[in-house]
């Protein structure tokens, strides 16, 4: 009989939550609801920093040149301290380092940007002397936002999942995921619509202020508001160890997750890669987030591309991006509603399958979008429309990609690992989201990076995205392919160690 038949139909659809769950529920949901918040202020922030100031190109290079050895440096980082602390105060050593620098680029690295970059007129010099390192010295001339950047783009790694999800992997059951997972999406999911607001807010802040810079004031709101929840998260993780972890309906273990060092293996990194390679389980669901994160990179900067044609303004960039996070966030709410429903009536499989379908069918989409402007030739009024057709076609499609992989691919993703062994299910997600994700999300860039200095040396002309669409929608078609066979593959390993359990 299922767990949720005590309670109403509905309510066993999208609360399956009994009373006395709250008090470990409402906590977890306010760390992830602080968490994602932060998570979609930083990353509109780093955006609009970068995509502004140098070019949507300039976040493929990013994510290619700079984000994979700063995320294996955190990574290595890591692993060492997490063998010398609690769990506990890892999370508040790895949050402290995150919200830090951020505090230190809002007071000190942004103010005195015109002081500690190199003046425009010393990077145009070094541009035309060595024009193929053109965008690589473009991002030295703005370096305090690149490192922003990247200490944005490894928050979701390093917080949300590893510090968040591990966690809850660690004293949750699998039966008690199917439950409370996809409520903790829903109400962590709030956050994403409420930071869009606070983000258009802010960014609009420029009509009611008078100084030379009002985007500084916009990140005087924002990394504010950043710090703020990031002090309360810290708080709330103390108080579940204190009152949650203690009470044995909530977590019957001998002893809490991490708390005595002393017992912890320690491992190098290199040993934590060969445990999880031998796992074909476990390569599979590394499979999984690899090709997700190169279908979604591609997507993401053909997209902001066409974003930063329509809206130049950094203000005006900000804003936009906060209004498709405040409607990605909506639209999400609605589809978690459901998440938790559809992993509990069907089989994994089915939940994890919706998101491939979906990014794919929006992909499509997308790239007929950017191939048919290369195809239609009018007046500056007709490119404008086929532009801002792009704009909205691409809204659309991120907003669904972003809804579905934040209900059920991270749902599916987070409840495949729970059958897992200690050892795998700490070292496996570990590896899984620092280089699934990270490698994934290079691997597009890379990609990108190759295709137009490719296309521009063949043609003698800059390229741009529209000139290497076809080229990557053959990619994202690939990614998108290998991506659907993983899960089948997968759903049949959890398929049949259900039947030999």
């Amino acid at each position: 009989m299922e767990e949720t038949s005590q309670f109403s139909k509905l309510r066993g659809i999208f609360f399956p939550i009994y009373a006395y769950e709250l008090k470990k529920i409402v906590p977890l949901a306010c760390i992830l609801f602080f968490s994602l918040f932060n998570h979609y202020c930083l990353k509109n922030i780093k955006d609009s920093l970068v995509v502004t100031a140098v070019g949507a190109e300039a976040i493929a290079f990013i994510k290619l040149f700079l984000v994979p050895p700063a995320a294996i440096l955190f990574m290595l980082v890591y692993t060492k301290v997490s063998d010398r602390l609690k769990n506990e105060h890892l999370y508040y050593a790895t949050l402290g380092s995150f919200v830090s620098f951020f505090i230190l680029f809002v007071l000190v690295l942004y103010p005195l940007k015109n002081y500690v970059c190199p003046s425009g007129a010393s990077i145009a010099r070094f541009q035309t002397q060595f024009p193929s390192c053109g965008l690589a010295f473009a991002i030295i001339g703005v370096w305090p936002y690149a490192l922003f950047f990247i200490f944005a783009e490894l928050w979701s790694t390093f917080i949300l999942s590893l510090s968040f999800w591990q966690f809850m992997n660690q004293i949750t059951e699998l039966q008690e995921a199917k439950r409370i997972y996809g409520v903790l999406l829903l109400l962590g999911q709030g956050a994403v619509t409420i930071s869009g607001g606070v983000g258009f807010i802010a960014s609009n802040i420029r009509e009611k202020v008078s100084c030379a810079d009002p985007w500084q004031i916009t990140l005087y709101w924002l990394i504010g508001s950043v710090t703020v929840t990031s002090i309360l998260s810290m708080c709330i993780y103390h108080w579940i160890y204190r009152h949650v972890l203690t009470d044995k309906r909530f977590y019957n273990k001998p002893e809490l997750p991490g708390f005595h060092v002393k017992d912890k293996k320690k491992s190098s990194l290199w040993n934590s890669l060969k445990v999880v390679v031998r796992s074909h389980y476990v390569r599979l669901l590394i499979f999984l987030v690899f090709c997700y994160s190169v279908c979604d990179n591609i997507l993401e900067n053909f997209w902001k591309h066409a974003v930063k044609v329509i809206y130049p303004n950094i203000n005006d960039y900000n804003t936009f991006m906060s209004m498709y996070t405040f409607i990605y966030g909506v639209l999400s709410m609605g589809v978690v509603l459901i998440t938790g429903y559809i992993f509990r009536r069907f089989q994994w499989g089915v939940g994890a399958m919706l998101t491939p379908m979906v990014v794919l069918v929006g992909g499509v989409c997308l790239f007929l979008s950017f191939l048919g402007e290369q195809f239609l030739s009018g007046s500056v009024g007709m490119m404008a429309g086929i532009q801002t057709t792009i704009v909205y076609v691409g809204l659309i499609t991120l907003v669904l990609d972003k809804g579905f992989k934040m209900s059920f691919f991270d749902m599916s993703k987070e409840m495949a690992f729970i059958p897992l062994d200690d050892e795998l299910k700490v070292k496996g997600k570990a590896i899984t989201d620092v280089f699934g994700y990270r490698f994934g999300k290079s691997f597009g860039s890379g990609l990108q990076v190759i295709l137009l200095s490719l296309v521009s040396a063949l043609s003698g002309v800059k390229a741009t995205y529209e000139s290497i669409a076809i080229y990557a929608f053959v990619v994202f078609l690939t990614c998108a392919t290998v991506w659907v066979i993983s899960v089948f593959r997968l759903n049949r390993k959890i398929q049949r160690n259900r039947e030999l359990s």
